[in-house]
């Protein structure tokens, strides 16, 4: 039976269109599932929507329309990005969905009142509509939320249930010192440990209907909607069977890696692990957290600057491969990234088109003109550099660092540039008596062409099927085509090959 893998990213809120953060995520989540994919785990990819809410309703009101008519127009706005951003989700969870949903949500409730861990009670404070949480008086500058300066704060007086996260500070705050649920970064790991040292606090588990009536009903009292923290973040395990503890559950649960921005690491290493805890549910494996996306400039985006990045946009003037190996590499892992157009035009430039693509034509080409396609029979031994690679290529992903990973990837194709500029095939093939010589060089150049292949499939995974189409392998672009490759016996498969169309075009800058 194959080892399972289970990734997930944090459910978009459907209140507004796709930007290109919900990309970034979603692409990250991608590569690392495809990894896992391609050394032959048996791998279940959830993302989805979050679809309730008083901004959700508020908007669809506004818009005049019915509020499930929005969440189910733009739920496919998200589907339709995934689809051409190539991700491979396995499945897409909508907490809207009353079948599958909120039976889960429900019954993880009803586990948290059991252990007397849900209480009604009492709550007035001031409450950030943008946020959609209450917030403390240290949290505001002049009164406003920082992450929407543009709304006012409300004052809210009202009953609610409530959630007793304070019971589980102390259990939080070992289960991330000691990694038995692993933040990445380190110092992500550090702000949820001080969070839980100041000592968590109870957190406001439900809205008066009157108030929120776009949502999941609390058991037991129709007065009563759930609010965000059980319905969204309950999505990791309802999206997995949990309501029925169907197959999914008993196959994937607990889930090996939640992919998630910073702006929402404390709900998901304080509240949902807490919500665990209550329930007597297994907990996450670990938790890779990323920064924000910032324009060229250094700046946030918000749609009150005029500074967002639409992902649909940057689709429609760059290649998918393009775009995909810029967000995958534009930062190292929790760090904030700069996204400008320049630097992402010489990045894919220099790393794909002038590297890679060129790096695969070369060796293509002469294939072509010294061999006439044949691929040299003779046998060789898989250089060791080309163990080395794979080696800290398999070390990179499994510590989900997709942009040391890609490093690696770059450096094996310089590592055969310089094979051929040191070897000069085009001179060993002037002389008749070197033709052995010449052989073995352009067969060894073709075998790292195959394995850039490989390692390429988590970033562009139709550039990297295109170089193996090249081979006539497209249909060994898996697990069983990699453990070949790396026994050094899938070259022997190939009678000859092709050169077919360029691999990465050049980007060339409009002159002025």
């Amino acid at each position: 039976m194959k080892d399972t893998f289970y990734i997930s990213t944090a459910i978009a809120y459907v209140n507004g269109s796709p930007h290109i953060g919900h990309a970034l995520e979603f692409v990250e989540a991608d590569a690392i599932a495809r990894y896992n994919r391609l050394i032959g785990k048996d791998v279940y990819y959830l993302t989805g929507t979050d679809e309730h809410g008083s901004k959700i309703f508020d908007t669809a009101e506004k818009e005049g329309i019915d509020v499930q008519e929005m969440v189910d127009r733009n739920a496919q706005k998200f589907k339709n990005m995934m689809d051409l951003y190539q991700v491979s989700y396995d499945h897409f969870v909508r907490t809207s969905d009353q079948e599958n949903h909120w039976p889960g949500v429900q019954k993880i409730w009803n586990k948290m009142l059991e252990k007397g861990d849900i209480y009604k009670g009492e709550y007035k404070g001031l409450y950030c509509v943008g946020c959609e949480e209450y917030k403390a008086e240290k949290d505001l500058e002049e009164k406003r939320c920082q992450n929407h300066p543009d709304r006012e704060i409300e004052e809210v007086e009202q009953t609610n249930y409530f959630f007793k996260l304070s019971k589980y500070s102390d259990q939080i705050k070992q289960l991330i010192t000691s990694k038995e649920v692993h933040i990445m970064p380190d110092y992500r790991a550090n702000e949820i440990i001080a969070m839980c040292e100041r000592g968590l606090e109870d957190v406001s588990f439900s809205r008066p209907k009157e108030q929120l009536s776009w949502g999941v009903p609390v058991p037991n009292d129709p007065d009563q909607v759930m609010y965000v923290w059980c319905d969204a973040l309950s999505n990791y395990i309802t999206g997995v069977e949990y309501a029925k503890e169907g197959s999914k559950w008993q196959k994937y649960w607990p889930c090996d890696v939640h992919v998630i921005g910073k702006d929402i690491l404390r709900f998901h290493a304080g509240i949902w692990i807490g919500m665990l805890l209550s329930a007597d549910l297994p907990l996450p494996k670990s938790e890779l957290i990323h920064g924000f996306i910032l324009d060229g400039e250094g700046n946030k985006m918000s749609k009150s600057l005029g500074n967002v990045i639409d992902p649909m946009e940057v689709l429609e003037k760059y290649d998918i491969s393009f775009i995909r190996y810029f967000l995958l590499t534009l930062m190292n892992t929790g760090d904030d990234g700069n996204f400008g157009y320049e630097v992402f035009e010489a990045k894919v430039n220099a790393d794909l088109a002038n590297n890679l693509g060129n790096f695969s034509n070369r060796v293509l080409s002469m294939a072509e003109r010294y061999l006439d396609g044949d691929v040299p029979s003779q046998k060789q031994e898989i250089p060791s550099e080309l163990e080395d690679f794979w080696q800290r290529y398999h070390a990179a992903f499994t510590a989900f660092d997709h942009t040391g990973a890609a490093e690696v990837m770059i450096q094996m194709v310089n590592y055969g540039n310089k094979l051929i500029a040191d070897t000069k095939p085009w001179e060993i093939a002037k002389d008749d008596n070197r033709t052995e010589e010449l052989y073995q060089v352009l067969r060894i150049c073709l075998k790292i062409l195959l394995h850039v292949g490989f390692m390429l499939e988590p970033f562009c995974p139709d550039k990297g099927r295109q170089i193996l189409d090249c081979f006539g392998l497209a249909d060994q672009h898996n697990a069983e085509g990699l453990v070949k490759l790396q026994n050094n016996t899938l070259l022997d498969e190939v009678k000859r090959v092709e050169k077919g169309e360029i691999l990465f075009e050049r980007i060339e800058q409009e002159k002025t």
